[in-house]
């Protein structure tokens, strides 16, 4: 072969190789997840009552202990009742303590103020991000006979990407919750 035939063929080869596109893989799916809107329905205890997404199944272990479970979402509300007697500053000391130690998976904790004068409900709303324990967690209060917490967990390893849709779909009914709570 000639240099000129062995030039042309190099072309060639080069021109064939070089005209493919590189494979790349597709990147994988994402699963979108929508939850219809919930109606709501009253809860009534001997010391508050609150409205309540009927997607929920209410488990009461006692008046001052109850759950609202979300089995189509995996997750469930805890939420504990406290009567207060001159440790106002205890209750409120350990409810923000405990709201932050998630921390240390958070990647971030978004806390609001509560207010509702008319109701005399006052308390804070605590949005958890990242893969932390809990991913939201409320206290409310009238500072004189009530305190109440709720917390929310889901039972699956947490994966902030993969519960997000549910997280702040709970997050909401927990502030229809504090929305709607009445002392009695």
């Amino acid at each position: 072969m000639n240099k000129l035939s062995r030039f042309f063929w190099s072309l060639c080869l080069v021109a064939f190789v070089g005209c493919k596109e590189d494979v790349l893989p597709k990147p994988s799916a994402e699963l979108r997840l929508e939850y219809e809107e919930g109606k709501f329905g009253k809860l009534e205890t001997d010391q508050f009552e609150f409205q309540f997404n009927d997607k929920a199944i209410l488990k009461e272990k006692n008046s001052r202990s109850l759950t609202l479970d979300y089995p189509e979402m995996k997750g469930t509300i805890f939420m504990n009742y406290r009567k207060i007697d001159g440790n106002l500053e205890q209750l409120l000391r350990d409810a923000q303590k405990f709201s932050y130690e998630h921390v240390v998976k958070a990647d971030g904790i978004d806390e609001r103020v509560f207010k509702n004068e008319e109701a005399n409900v006052y308390g804070n709303f605590y949005s958890v991000t990242g893969d932390a324990a809990s991913q939201a967690q409320f206290y409310a209060t009238d500072s004189t006979k009530h305190f109440i917490t709720g917390s929310l967990y889901f039972y699956a390893k947490p994966n902030y990407d993969s519960i997000y849709p549910a997280a702040v779909y709970l997050q909401n009914d927990m502030l229809t919750i504090m929305e709607t709570l009445r002392w009695k």
